[in-house]
């Protein structure tokens, strides 16, 4: 079986069918999904779909470009929801970053002060961190470790192939690992992907974004994470079955909730 560790299941784009996604991904091994929290207005959609389905787990967070949102009030209100396993997504993300110099560090600054309140928060309710990382490997690592952030650990989600974060598997992290992986000009994860420790690999799809080879253009979809275990098992010489075992094991360590559902 295959968990999907990161999938937008309370985005727009599954709601005219979102039960046939759920089912299609069920009858192919995927057996397990997490939706990230990036935007507190998905927040109902995504516990609809988690009290509908036993598979369906999701988590409460900001995404670094909603940084304004954070209300630690709010995170308080859905937090203890029993099908509230994870804070995040939560990060940075210095991809889109204002040009006026200015404007540029006070937004930098604003997102590193809402990642370390996230990453505070996590640890407060013992929760493990999803974490957003774009163009932002050093200063994530620094406040990762820095805030002892290992007491909850988490996962690095769509691992960016910076080897920069590989230490950060001895800090109680993970390594997300999605449809990237098999595009062609992604000679970079597939060079590092057999640096990542085995024990610290999950699978991922960011759907509806970041959609696998050969459908790449097309809506990403959790079923879709066949291909990305496909291609795991050719770049580590292993079967699609080991591979499948190793990270559904590997997602119920992070995501203990989970073992609920096998």
């Amino acid at each position: 079986m295959i968990i999907d560790t990161h999938i937008h299941l309370d985005n727009k784009q599954y709601y005219e069918d979102i039960d046939e996604v759920i089912n299609r991904a069920l009858e192919n091994k995927v057996k397990g999904f997490l939706i990230p929290g990036a935007d507190f207005n998905d927040l109902p959609q995504a516990i609809k779909l988690a009290e509908k389905y036993d598979e369906v787990f999701f988590a409460v967070g900001i995404h670094p470009y909603d940084i304004d949102m954070y209300d630690e009030a709010i995170m308080e209100k859905y937090v203890n929801h029993p099908k509230c396993i994870a804070i995040g997504e939560c990060g940075l993300d210095y991809y889109r970053l204002p040009e006026d110099k200015e404007e540029k560090q006070q937004n930098i600054k604003k997102q590193k002060e809402v990642f370390i309140a996230q990453i505070e928060f996590a640890k407060k309710v013992k929760k493990p961190l999803i974490v957003h990382i774009r163009d932002a490997s050093n200063d994530s690592r620094e406040i990762l470790i820095d805030t002892n952030a290992k007491e909850v650990g988490g996962v690095l989600h769509c691992y960016n192939a910076s080897e920069h974060l590989l230490p950060l598997s001895e800090h109680n992290f993970y390594y997300g690992i999605g449809g990237v992986l098999t595009f062609k000009n992604a000679r970079k994860l597939v060079e590092v992907l057999s640096k990542v420790p085995k024990e610290k690999l999950i699978i991922e799809t960011d759907g509806p974004y970041l959609t696998p080879h050969p459908h790449r253009g097309k809506r990403n979809e959790p079923f879709y994470t066949n291909l990305v275990a496909e291609k795991m098992a050719e770049l580590l010489n292993m079967t699609k079955d080991e591979i499948e075992e190793l990270t559904t094991n590997n997602a119920i360590r992070l995501f203990k909730e989970f073992s609920t559902i096998i």
